[in-house]
């Protein structure tokens, strides 16, 4: 039988994640992203032991052990007093529970480990999609720079502003919380010595921040924030904000946060948005992953997450189809994995996540190679 043909569209966390598992299962992927090159943007990101287990079917686990930080819980504070309200424990812990350790990573060195699992010449970058056509002979794409290629199915991964999904279903309009976030990674020497927590969520009456160091040897310190706004619509993620501004919203809260925030140097700035879920996830030979499909709040560090979940469970239901079966593999995918994001967008919606003492195994001890795959 002849190898299915796969074009992800999409070069983040979960399209990246997507062409790697399809290749483990015998299927030809090739990713197309619009950018015209990666750019290691100031952010930090949590994986879960959730999405550690997929990243070790990829066979990345010792290159982003050796690049991250491994914490020993997830400590949470009152905003002032530092009163502890929740501990979470990680660390060996939580890697015997659940069977993967939990690290704390800069953002760019999650990708740059998932382009690694992808050969070079399978990445076309500047490659903006412009037309999506489903026809007999597969599903044909074209981008802005004139280029054509045609695939037995295609994944869009292309993020919360999926031009893949408006193509599909039509526009939507992101749902403002009201709420930015304030985000950066500095070197840890700007702290003249201060010793930090790993990792603490500073639980404020309407605010938080989120502090963690993103290199095992605590070299570099990342914060993530969220507090009231609501004029500010900015979406992008690139957007300078005042640190100044920053600051001053911040200034009641316990010493720690007050030392980190003086010695950040810039910040980027950008609104909170919420989406509603998508009636479904495919059309014909066309699916959605990640947040093109259940885009989600920051607040459970889950996003990255269950996009990378999408990408082992994708893989597992397009093994061994042809052509023809891709739309009923698209729609078990869809049935497999709808109730877990649904519930991940909900939970991470209310912004309570290991406030107060929480049962996490439902989310940490699942295995996206080993969970059961709907009929």
């Amino acid at each position: 039988m002849r190898r299915l043909s796969v074009a992800v569209i999409g070069a983040g966390m979960g399209g990246l994640a997507a062409a790697a598992a399809l290749r483990q299962v015998g299927i030809d992927a090739t990713v197309y992203e619009q950018a015209q090159q990666f750019a290691r943007l100031g952010a930090g990101i949590q994986i879960g032991c959730n999405a550690m287990k997929v990243l070790r079917g990829l066979g990345l686990e010792r290159m982003l052990r050796a690049s991250s930080f491994y914490p020993r819980s997830w400590n949470n504070r009152e905003w002032d007093t530092g009163e502890v309200r929740f501990d979470m424990i990680f660390g060996e812990a939580a890697e015997r529970k659940y069977g993967a350790p939990y690290l704390l990573a800069h953002r760019g060195d999650l990708h740059a480990a998932l382009v690694s699992a992808v050969p070079t010449d399978l990445i076309r970058l500047g490659h903006r999609v412009t037309g999506i056509d489903q026809t007999p002979d597969g599903v044909a794409l074209a981008f802005a720079n004139g280029a054509r290629v045609t695939a037995d199915a295609v994944i869009a991964a292309d993020g919360v502003h999926s031009t893949t999904r408006a193509m599909l279903f039509g526009a939507d309009r992101p749902n403002f919380t009201g709420r930015i976030a304030y985000r950066t990674t500095f070197p840890a020497a700007l702290l003249d010595g201060y010793a930090l927590d790993e990792c603490t969520k500073w639980w404020g009456p309407d605010r938080h921040i989120v502090i963690y160091y993103v290199k095992p040897d605590r070299s570099e310190v990342y914060f993530v924030t969220s507090q009231p706004e609501p004029g500010f619509t900015v979406e992008s993620w690139s957007a300078r904000g005042d640190v100044g501004e920053l600051r001053q919203a911040f200034a009641g809260f316990h010493d720690q946060v007050r030392r980190v925030l003086a010695a950040c140097p810039a910040v980027h700035k950008w609104a909170l948005v919420d989406r509603d879920p998508l009636p479904r996830w495919s059309e014909g030979k066309v699916a959605l992953l990640g947040d093109a499909c259940h885009p989600m709040t920051p607040y459970m560090a889950q996003g990255a997450a269950m996009a990378i979940e999408d990408a082992a469970i994708l893989a597992r239901c397009l093994a061994g189809a042809d052509r023809d079966g891709v739309p009923d593999a698209f729609r078990r995918f869809e049935a497999t994995r709808k109730d877990r994001t649904a519930r991940v967008q909900a939970t991470s919606r209310t912004n309570t996540w290991l406030r107060d003492r929480t049962d996490p195994d439902w989310l940490y001890g699942y295995d996206a190679w080993e969970a059961p795959l709907a009929a």
